[in-house]
């Protein structure tokens, strides 16, 4: 069994040595093949804005993602409760207090994306 994975991995790493110049050969981004250009490493962001503005754009994402695990672990608490007043009020507030950073959250969005907006132009 462990000559099988030797063997497996072995064969990957030498497959890799032939596959990987063939493949960075065929995708030079230079024109011309010269090989020398350097490409921008962040895609279509070329100004300090744009780089600030999705920035934002993605912490503001993961920030409402853990809004949305907030309101399920609410809802999960206030149905697991049993009828116990302490864990349906405990859920309730979860589920309130998700609700109302959710709200802040599309408000920061709505104003960031003003703001960059009105600095791009």
């Amino acid at each position: 069994m462990k000559k099988n994975i030797f063997g497996f991995i072995l064969s990957l790493i030498l497959m890799s040595f032939v596959a990987i110049p063939q493949v960075i050969a065929q995708t030079d981004p230079c024109p011309g093949g010269s090989g020398t250009c350097l490409t921008n490493p962040l895609g279509s962001i070329d100004t300090p804005q744009a780089l600030i503005g999705k920035i934002i754009n993605t912490v503001l994402g993961v920030v409402g993602s853990i809004a949305l695990l907030m309101f399920v672990y609410g809802g999960i608490t206030w149905m697991t409760s049993s009828g116990s007043a302490d864990k349906v009020k405990k859920g309730r507030d979860t589920i309130v207090w998700s609700a109302i950073g959710l709200a802040i959250i599309f408000s920061a969005y709505g104003l960031v994306r003003v703001l960059i907006e009105g600095i791009k132009k």
